[in-house]
């Protein structure tokens, strides 16, 4: 074998093992540290839109099998576990179906009593602060042609975000009391209407089926556009949402 022929092979080598290291190390992150997420819906509106992306901290709540590329059923439970605050907008596999990624907000912990009554909600019986403080136009298909009002809640722990009221009588504004159980939590979407969440079929959320917290959206197109057309990014992209916080 000619210098020149192994040259080329070591050479090869060498990109192939470079490649190898690069894919392991990218595994590691999105295992362990850092997962990115696209917003699929409208249900998180205004605090986020179709078309942000934005990184999940795996390591806020510990780790579960939910937290692993396939879900492998190598344990049960969490490890190294932190439980969601309430506020906190995580992240989680649908108990229902676990091959589902849903994003909400936590308003609910083990023990508490939630409720909606005329639109407000209502934590072991006290109803959570909400001010009026404007209206929203939402974008693309969720435009109707009309502003939404937007609401300001605080939670309990002083928590607060902003939410949206598009219709005062929707079937989650009055609500039974639910009692959320232990190692469980109670969630719902900013976009209290027109948010498939705990109210409904969600239901209740293991701590086990947590992925992690939503920190940081680090890129925002419109949601008609694709990040892969690049032409349109002159026109469609939001820098006013480029890292900005996915909490509120």
């Amino acid at each position: 074998m000619s210098e020149s022929t192994k040259d080329q092979s070591g050479g090869l080598w060498e990109n192939v093992k470079v490649l190898i290291q690069a894919l392991l190390l990218a595994v590691i992150i999105r295992t362990l540290f850092f997962q990115p997420f696209s917003i699929p819906s409208g249900s998180m509106m205004s605090t986020l839109l179709v078309g942000d992306y934005l990184f999940v901290s795996k390591f806020s709540y510990g780790y579960s099998k939910y937290s692993m590329p396939f879900s492998p059923d190598l344990f049960s439970g969490r490890i190294w576990s932190d439980e969601p605050e309430r506020g906190d907008v995580a992240v989680f596999r649908l108990p229902s179906n676990p091959k589902l990624d849903y994003i909400k907000r936590v308003v609910g912990l083990p023990g508490d009593r939630i409720q909606v009554r005329d639109g407000v909600l209502f934590i072991n019986g006290n109803a959570v602060e909400r001010e009026l403080v404007g209206n929203y136009t939402p974008e693309g298909r969720y435009n109707r042609g009309t502003d939404v009002p937007i609401y300001r809640e605080t939670l309990p722990n002083g928590v607060t975000y902003t939410t949206l009221d598009l219709n005062p009588n929707s079937p989650g504004d009055n609500t039974r009391e639910f009692v959320v159980p232990a190692g469980h939590y109670f969630m719902m979407g900013d976009n209290r209407d027109n948010s498939q969440d705990s109210r409904f079929d969600v239901g209740f959320v293991p701590l086990e089926n947590f992925i992690g917290r939503a920190t940081i959206i680090f890129f925002s197109i419109a949601e008609d556009a694709s990040p892969l057309e690049i032409w349109k990014w002159p026109t469609d992209l939001r820098f006013d949402r480029f890292f900005k916080s996915a909490q509120r």
